[in-house]
């Protein structure tokens, strides 16, 4: 049961940029013989598909796509190390912060990933390169302040803050066990460790029904119009919606705000600097592989 949309509301996105690497390297050839892979990869009524053939398939399909990444990324390393650049544990962790802010949790964000094929493993080696192709390009990219307000005035209504809510809740399946509960709360018992137990939310009850952040328009209408009459620290009757009913605490709120410019100055230099890395970053790889032997088997392969 999901009561919470996992849609993230952004029309103009702030944060990390993953950098889709694409090259148009003219790459040499010379001849090469596949291992030969006879493994059998599965089976239908007992006829085998062998590694070889999926091979050939992943070869036909994205080969060439895929070899044009595998080289790029191998640029970037070397001349990453050609000019000392190193990525620290802590800069990738300070990256991964506006993916956990965005996702909710950890927990979240690994089954976001885990759901999209990938892992967060995946994630932090994506986000080190990123962080190596901003450092070797910073020199070519400059943002004027010019450009910020003219970007903040074309976007002022995205970068208001509308009122928001942090809640917890508990969902039961009858008012009669909403009722029980909310006793047991009154007397002092804990919400976090109750949702844990009796929660129906499997999305939500092992984190104590935490439903982090949300404005209006997000939850159920009742759910909604439950969360922002009750004060922080308050914890709601039963509240009736069509997944069951739910006990609801309010657990802190944040008042809407205008559009203001100071506040968003440097996310809005980091999203710009993003668009211009994009631009600059073929014609950088370009200008770097003249530098490099590149030798390429590919079409041996197939």
């Amino acid at each position: 049961m999901k009561l919470k949309t996992t849609k993230i509301k952004r029309n103009v996105v702030i944060g990390i940029l993953i950098l889709v690497l694409l090259s148009g390297l003219v790459l040499g050839v010379r001849q090469w013989t596949a291992t030969s892979q006879p493994a059998v990869v599965a089976k239908v009524n007992g006829e085998a598909i062998t590694k070889n053939e999926l091979y050939d398939l992943l070869l036909e399909r994205a080969g060439q796509e895929g070899l044009n990444l595998l080289l790029a990324q191998k640029i970037v390393d070397l001349e990453a190390k050609k000019q000392k650049i190193t990525i620290t544990d802590q800069e990738i962790e300070e990256e991964l912060a506006d993916y956990y802010a965005a996702y909710g949790d950890a927990e979240t964000l690994d089954q976001a990933l885990a759901l999209s094929g990938s892992s967060l493993a995946r994630l932090k080696a994506n986000l080190a390169h990123t962080l190596k192709v901003k450092k070797l390009l910073a020199s070519r990219i400059a943002v004027t302040e010019a450009e910020m307000k003219a970007f903040f005035e074309k976007n002022k209504e995205d970068f208001a803050q509308e009122e928001q809510v942090k809640a917890s809740h508990i969902l039961v399946e009858t008012e009669k066990e909403a009722k029980e509960l909310k006793s047991r709360l009154e007397k002092g018992e804990d919400f976090a460790k109750l949702a844990k137990e009796y929660s129906k939310d499997t999305t939500t009850k092992e984190k104590g029904g935490d439903l982090g952040y949300f404005g209006r328009g997000i939850m159920d209408e009742a759910f909604e119009k439950a969360a922002f009459a009750l004060k922080a620290g308050e914890i709601s009757g039963p509240v009736q919606t069509e997944y069951g009913y739910h006990l609801i605490k309010v657990e802190a709120k944040k008042a809407a705000e205008a559009p203001n410019f100071e506040k968003n100055k440097e996310e809005i230099k980091e999203y710009l600097f993003n668009q211009k890395l994009q631009a600059e970053y073929n014609p950088w790889l370009q200008e770097v592989a003249a530098d490099y032997k590149i030798e390429t088997f590919l079409n041996a392969a197939k």
